[in-house]
């Protein structure tokens, strides 16, 4: 008898210490997120498993082109993975399905984006982005909901950018921006 309760409390133990050490980890700094839908494919399947990096964005900006995870505004209970595209106090304009960022200081760029495949269709849309607000949009863009539809995304409702992925086909995959000329 003795020996069953040392055997319980051994493992009692060894629960809390994996506890202690799991629990900071998942809810302050890495979070799992599986992928639902098509809005991110031909880049992130459906059921990839993706881990999410919450602690990069307290210590810098978002960046365009990285992919996050965030609580979608209109119903704070989904989660939401899509690419930024638009940084803060920029406009995006899409004309004749090709997308241009003007810049703070007046520049006009179009945004070149390789990753993508080569019949993307998008309605003409003007957007210029708030202080604290991003445009981001879905890599599928025939079929992603996005702030085209639903207009800028608030910083605040970011939860952190997509960091590893796990799918049937790469074992653990990190997940690179893509270089855009600025």
């Amino acid at each position: 008898m003795k020996n069953l309760f040392n055997l319980f409390l051994e493992t009692a133990k060894v629960v809390i210490v994996a506890l202690l050490i799991v629990l900071p980890i998942r809810y302050f700094l890495f979070q799992p997120f599986i992928v639902r839908g098509a809005s991110m494919e031909p880049n992130f399947e459906e059921s990839d498993y993706l881990i999410v990096d919450q602690l990069s964005y307290r210590f810098r900006n978002p960046e365009r082109g990285e992919v996050i995870v965030f609580h979608y505004p209109e119903n704070p209970q989904k989660r939401f993975i899509k690419r930024i595209i638009g940084l803060p106090k920029e406009e995006v304009t899409i004309e004749d399905g090709h997308l241009f960022i003007t810049s703070v200081d007046g520049g006009k760029k179009m945004i070149e984006e390789n990753y993508l495949p080569d019949e993307v269709k998008m309605k003409e849309k003007d957007i210029l982005l708030g202080e604290d607000e991003y445009f981001v949009m879905g890599d599928n863009r025939n079929v992603s909901f996005d702030s085209r539809n639903w207009g800028p995304l608030e910083e605040s409702y970011i939860i952190g950018k997509v960091f590893f992925q796990v799918s049937l086909f790469d074992v653990f995959a990190k997940v690179e921006v893509p270089k855009y000329n600025n």
